[in-house]
């Protein structure tokens, strides 16, 4: 059955929108209402994010992106769909599906794939990478194949990833920086400016179908040039402990009870980031929004409570 608006535009299709890490479905669902577009946002669970959803005069549909018949029920009616999901063992199988629907549904105006920047190195005799990372590079190589009208957009790692969580946790207490980077450099980049890149391609897709845009911070930089950052910006010393990574593994890390394969995947990344595969710089930001994205000071004075003592 088709939806409308009262302007006649089609319902964008937003999955993952109840949000989990930096809630970039959600910032998604209240970018394009604040636009006056027309929203249907699917959720795993009818619960008080699915409420605050509404609120916005979004559409909320209650349904699991790893079953078939749900995914059809969402797409139905919408000319637009962004397909995002939180680190999941079964992100493929829901990615497969997400590609399936479209593809079979065959009206939609753009696919907008959340993937990440880690998929440029990956091949297929690769081994460096997370489960996760394999699991989005092989949903990349799917929207590939299927014809669809597909814009991938692949972000670093999030300043509000748990690897980072766990590293400027220790700044409130003891003042420091934990983390087992080393000496290497990476250039994390802010949700809210990887919601901005979604939300701006689903509201105009025409001149982004077929791009992959990488997205980072504003520049590459070591931790303790970090460090420096996040002194100006709270005005206090803060300084960097390098932490062996096996040490911060076992002792910051999998004190959080992460699930297996979001454990296994940020450990990875922790991995990767002392190996220095983060070492990056990318313009999508600002390509698409037209502004410079938000650097680490920006970060800690939009949240100066993470950091108070």
């Amino acid at each position: 059955m088709d939806r409308t608006s009262g302007n006649g535009m089609q319902p964008i299709l937003v999955t993952g929108a109840a949000g989990s890490v930096g809630a970039i479905g959600r910032s998604v669902v209240e970018g394009l209402r604040q636009r006056g577009l027309p929203v249907r946002a699917m959720v795993r669970r009818d619960d008080e994010r699915a409420q605050a959803l509404r609120a916005t005069g979004a559409e909320v549909v209650v349904g699991d992106l790893t079953r078939t018949n749900d995914v059809v029920d969402a797409v139905a009616g919408c000319g637009r769909m962004y397909f995002g999901m939180s680190v999941s063992a079964q992100y493929l199988q829901a990615g497969v599906t997400a590609a399936a629907v479209a593809r079979a549904y065959g009206r939609l105006e753009v696919f907008v794939n959340m993937s990440q920047l880690t998929v440029s190195e990956v091949d297929l005799t690769s081994t460096f990478e997370s489960v996760q990372q394999r699991q989005q590079w092989l949903v990349e190589q799917v929207l590939g194949w299927s014809g669809l009208p597909v814009v991938q957009v692949r972000p670093t790692v999030f300043m509000e990833n748990p690897l980072f969580r766990v590293g400027f946790s220790s700044i409130a207490k003891y003042g420091t920086i934990r983390l087992p980077f080393g000496r290497a450099k990476t250039s994390p980049v802010a949700a809210g400016d990887v919601a901005a890149v979604v939300e701006e391609i689903l509201a105009a897709p025409a001149p982004h179908i077929g791009r992959i845009y990488e997205l980072t911070g504003p520049r590459s930089h070591d931790v303790d040039a970090m460090a420096a950052e996040v002194s100006a910006a709270l005005g206090r010393q803060v300084s960097y402990t390098d932490v062996p990574l096996e040490e911060w593994i076992d002792d910051d890390l999998r004190p959080l009870g992460l699930p297996e394969h979001t454990f296994q995947h940020i450990s990875t990344m922790a991995r990767l980031h002392a190996e220095n595969r983060y070492d990056r710089k990318a313009e999508g930001v600002e390509q698409v929004t037209g502004r410079p994205p938000a650097g680490v000071a920006d970060y800690v004075r939009e949240n100066p409570s993470l950091f108070d003592r």
